[in-house]
C-alpha cells in the first residue's frame, strides 16, 4: 500500500451553504451544506459496565428518572425526524438493553418506516434479547469488545466477561442481526498489542472489525494524545501481514472508513476521530436521553426539546428546533477550525 492508500479518511472539506438564511423546507442542511439523515438516539445513560474509556468505576450520577426521555417521547421526535428527511436511526446509551420495554420501543419505531434501525451494544444482554429485537425490526448490531484476553476485558470493562459477548456475536448473527460489526476502542499500552489478534478475528469470523481511536469522551477525563493509536499506524500494521485494499469510495458518507483483505479474507474499518476527522461528509446528529438534540458528538451547545415537548407544543415547533439545531453545526469537532474539543459531557451523557 502506499501513503495515500494508507490515508484512514477522505480529506475534510467544509463548503458553505447555497444561502445564509436557515432554510424552512428542504433537506435537514447546516450552513456548509452538509445534509443530515442519520439520528443516534440514546435511550438511556445508564449502564451495567464502567468501560475506562467511557465512564468512571464509581461515582457516576445519572439523569433522575423524571428527566428521561419517555419510549412515547423518544417515538415522537423520531417521528418528527424522519419527515425531515431522517432516514437510518441508531440506538444508543449508556447501555440501551439495560432499559425496560426496549424491544416494544423498536417496535414502535419499525413502523415509522426508516429504511434502517441498529443498535450499539455492549452485548451483556443481547443473547437473550437478539431474537425478540430481530422480530422487532431491528436491523443490525454493533458490539464493543475492546479485548480477545479474558483478563484483559475484564480490566477495561470493570464488569462482564469476554464468554458472554462472544456468544451474543453468535446469537446475533443467528437471528439475521448481522454480519455483526465489532467496535474496538484502541488504546496505546493497553490493547494495541491485540490489533493482529483483530484482525484474524475479522477474517476467521467474517464479522468486521471496527478500530475506534480514543477520544476525549471519558468519564473518567483521563485521555491525552499519547494514549491515542492512530487509525494509520493500525492500518500498516495489518497491511504488513495482510494486504489490504480500500473498500469505501471518496464520497461514501460513513463515520468508518473500510477496508478489505486482498485475499478476500474478510474487512476491517478504521474511525479516525482524532487524526483524520471525517467532519465534511458528517451526516449525523444525537438526540440524548434528556431530551437534547446534539449537532456534534463534541458540541458545546444543546437544543432542548424536552421542555418544549412537555410545555405542549406541536411538531413544527420540534421540526425547526431541530432545523435550527443543524443549521448552527459547526465546521467540526465542536469548533469552526476543527479543534478537537472537549464536551462537558462523557460519551454515556451524550449517546454513541
Amino acid at each position: 500500500m502506499s501513503g495515500a492508500d494508507l490515508d484512514p479518511t477522505t480529506p475534510v472539506v467544509i463548503r458553505r451553504g447555497p444561502s445564509p438564511v436557515m432554510p424552512l423546507t428542504g433537506p435537514l442542511i447546516d450552513g456548509f451544506g452538509r445534509i443530515h439523515t442519520d439520528l443516534r438516539v440514546s435511550v438511556t445513560d445508564r449502564c451495567n459496565l464502567r468501560c475506562v474509556y467511557c465512564m468512571p468505576e464509581e461515582g457516576m450520577v445519572f439523569s433522575a428518572r423524571e428527566d428521561v426521555l419517555t419510549f412515547g417521547e423518544l417515538l415522537r421526535v423520531a417521528r418528527v425526524a424522519h419527515g425531515l428527511g431522517v432516514r437510518t436511526v441508531r440506538l444508543t446509551g449508556g447501555e440501551p438493553l439495560v432499559r425496560r420495554g426496549i424491544v416494544d420501543f423498536v417496535k414502535d419505531l419499525a413502523h415509522l418506516g426508516f429504511d434502517d434501525i441498529a443498535m450499539t451494544t455492549n452485548a451483556m444482554d443481547l443473547a437473550r434479547l437478539a431474537g425478540p429485537l430481530a422480530k422487532a425490526g431491528l436491523t443490525r448490531v454493533n458490539v464493543s469488545c475492546d479485548s480477545l484476553k479474558e483478563d484483559r476485558f475484564a480490566a477495561i470493562r470493570r464488569r462482564g466477561d469476554l464468554a458472554t459477548v462472544l456468544a451474543a456475536m453468535d446469537a446475533a448473527d443467528q437471528e439475521g442481526l448481522g454480519p455483526v460489526k465489532v467496535n474496538v476502542v484502541v488504546l496505546a499500552g493497553v490493547n494495541d498489542d491485540e490489533v493482529l489478534d483483530f484482525a484474524a478475528f475479522a477474517r476467521q469470523s467474517g464479522r468486521v472489525v471496527r478500530f475506534i481511536e480514543f477520544m476525549p469522551l471519558d468519564g473518567d477525563h483521563s485521555w491525552t494524545p499519547s494514549r491515542v493509536v492512530a487509525s494509520a499506524a493500525i492500518l500498516e500494521r495489518i497491511d504488513r501481514v495482510w494486504p489490504l485494499e480500500r473498500v469505501t469510495s471518496a464520497h461514501e458518507i460513513a463515520p468508518a472508513v473500510r477496508y478489505r483483505f486482498r485475499d478476500g479474507g474478510g474487512e476491517i474499518g478504521v474511525i479516525a476521530t482524532v487524526t483524520q476527522p471525517f467532519c465534511g461528509t458528517c451526516d449525523r446528529l444525537r438526540l440524548t436521553a434528556d431530551g437534547h438534540i446534539r449537532n456534534c458528538l463534541f458540541a458545546e451547545d444543546e437544543t432542548p426539546l424536552r421542555d418544549l415537548m412537555r410545555a405542549g407544543c406541536d411538531d413544527p415547533a420540534i421540526e425547526r428546533a431541530i432545523r435550527r439545531a443543524v443549521w448552527e453545526k459547526k465546521a467540526g469537532r465542536g469548533s469552526d477550525d476543527l479543534t478537537l474539543l472537549r464536551p462537558r459531557r462523557s460519551m454515556s451523557m451524550i449517546g454513541g
